[in-house]
This record gives structure tokens, sequence and C-alpha cells, in this order.
């Protein structure tokens, strides 16, 4: 059985992420203290916002060789083997399972899906607002963030030098599609 939760502007109904307005990012260290951030800057998904908040689901698809970095040596290195290898796996997807209430946010509890294998992850999401577009679109606005270990995921180079664990944060926007 749900809880009901209100959420102030909530609109049910299927979202679009808007990957224009969006930005899916990451943060790894290197030697505790050295920081590689970075973006995909290429994905696509859809929020399904149910009556209930808590009975939402959310789908999502990264394609990986849009890793961008802001230094092609890096960003090629980080596409190959040992990395994310991009040729043999094109796609980091995310399927939630469930949501759950965390004080003034949400938990989103999901599937991750990198380099052939899967992990529950849990996104710590914030609903920012809900309000008419410039074009009178309806847009919603969320940010959540994760944490994933590099190595549970697949990611085998550089373990000596690079955290296990990479911070992804979300600043998305997702506009009403019925």
């Amino acid at each position: 059985m749900s809880t009901q939760v209100s959420i102030p502007g909530y609109q049910a109904g299927t979202w679009v992420i808007d990957a224009a307005r969006t930005e899916v990012a990451f943060l790894a260290r290197a030697l505790g203290f050295w920081k590689t951030r970075g973006t995909f800057d290429d994905f696509e998904g859809t929020v399904v916002l149910a009556e209930n908040p808590l009975d939402s689901s959310v789908s999502a698809v990264i394609r990986t060789a849009s890793l961008n970095t802001g230094m092609p040596n890096r960003d090629r290195d980080l596409k190959h083997a040992g990395y994310l290898d991009t040729e043999r796996y094109p796609t980091i997807t995310f399927a939630s399972t469930g949501v759950r209430v965390d004080g003034d946010g949400f938990l989103v509890d999901g599937d991750l899906t990198a380099l052939a294998v899967t992990k529950q992850v849990t996104l710590k999401l914030a609903a920012k607002g809900f309000e008419a577009g410039a074009d009178g679109e309806a847009v919603a606005a969320f940010s959540a963030a994760t944490q994933v270990s590099n190595k549970a995921l697949g990611v085998t180079k550089g373990s000596l030098f690079i955290n296990d664990t990479t911070l992804i944060t979300l600043e998305i926007t997702a506009v009403k599609q019925d």
C-alpha cells in the first residue's frame, strides 16, 4: 500500500526528458584529490508520473560515446576497454523499480546497467517544480544524485589511482507528452 504524497504543481502523466535542458554529469577522483568531471551529452528518457508520486517510474538510456570531459585525449582513453568500452557497450541504462519518500524529497530505486553489469542503485531526487514553459508546454524540473562503485560495474582500468566511487548528478527538465 502506497502513501499519498503532495507536491505543489504536480501533474501526473508521461514526460519526456528534454536533452537540451538536462545535464547528466559525473565526478570521479584520482589519488583522493584530483577531480575528473564530465558529462554525457546524448541520452533520452521517460518519466511516468502516476496520480500518487510513489507509483511513478523512470527509464533512461545514455549513449556512452557521448562522454565529454573537455579533454579529447582523456575522453578517448575513457571510451576504451577497461573503462567504458563504448564499442562493446554503447549504452548505460536505468530503469526504476520503486519510489520512496525521503524527508522533503524522494529515493528512486532502480537497476543501472553498464558494461553488461546490472546493479541496484538509489537516486536521491528532489522535485524542483512544475510550470508552463515559454511556449506554454508543461515543464517539470528535478535534481538527482547517486554514487556508483566503478569496480562493481566492471571498470577495471586505473583502479590503483582512481577512487572506486563515482558521483553521478542529474539536472533534469522534462516536457509533458499527454
